[in-house]
């Protein structure tokens, strides 16, 4: 799920995690700092002479007293955004897709869903694949996480359903493996929320 009119910067840069991202556009000092070290309540939109204007996602599920409570293995907050900061995600299933689509925080705001074939990309990035076996960005569920909660491909309980493939830095070539790009939509209607496809972008 990307943020949306960000198809043509992905398909020049690549799909990127914030460190990429903040690397690409040359962004250091303590802005840098706390871009990619604490919590981000909100969307931050950096920009570069010759990439432009970047929007790096908020963290709202993910405050600090929250993840603390989360936190096992002596491993810090600070440590834990610097994690999820160094890596690119995605759903395997469209149940979390859709979920996140009708999040609260997502309601009414138009995004751009990019579909990949999952083999080809695996093949392509095995060494730096990781599987969770839940949404690692949010923390009111008080799932326990720590540096273990990363499991290379080789290393998964087949038993275990994947919640998200994580793929460290970021992949330059995404565009390879992309099928379609689709702004989706969640709306309340009727008392409920449901995904609305709003328009197709790509190819």
């Amino acid at each position: 799920m990307a943020e949306r009119n960000s198809w043509l910067s992905i398909q020049e840069h690549g799909l990127l995690s914030v460190t990429a991202i903040l690397d690409i556009c040359e962004y250091c000092g303590e802005g840098r700092k706390t871009i990619e070290s604490q919590w981000r309540p909100r969307k931050i939109t950096i920009t570069h002479p010759q990439i432009g204007k970047v929007v790096i996602r908020d963290q709202k599920p993910m405050p600090p007293d929250a993840l603390e409570r989360c936190l096992v293995g002596g491993i810090t907050s600070t440590q834990w955004y610097r994690l999820l900061n160094g890596k690119t995600f995605f759903w395997v299933g469209k149940n979390r897709l859709r979920r996140m689509l009708t999040a609260k925080a997502y309601l009414n705001e138009p995004q751009w869903v990019i579909t990949v074939r999952t083999r080809p990309l695996l093949e392509r990035y095995i060494n730096t694949v990781a599987l969770t076996g839940f949404n690692t960005g949010f923390a009111f569920d008080e799932r326990l996480r720590g540096s273990d909660t990363f499991k290379k491909l080789d290393e998964w309980p087949s038993r275990y359903e994947v919640a998200e493939l994580a793929v460290e830095y970021g992949i330059p070539d995404v565009v390879d493996f992309v099928i379609s790009v689709v702004e989706w939509k969640g709306v309340l209607e009727n008392g409920e929320t449901v995904c609305k496809r709003i328009k197709h972008i790509w190819p």
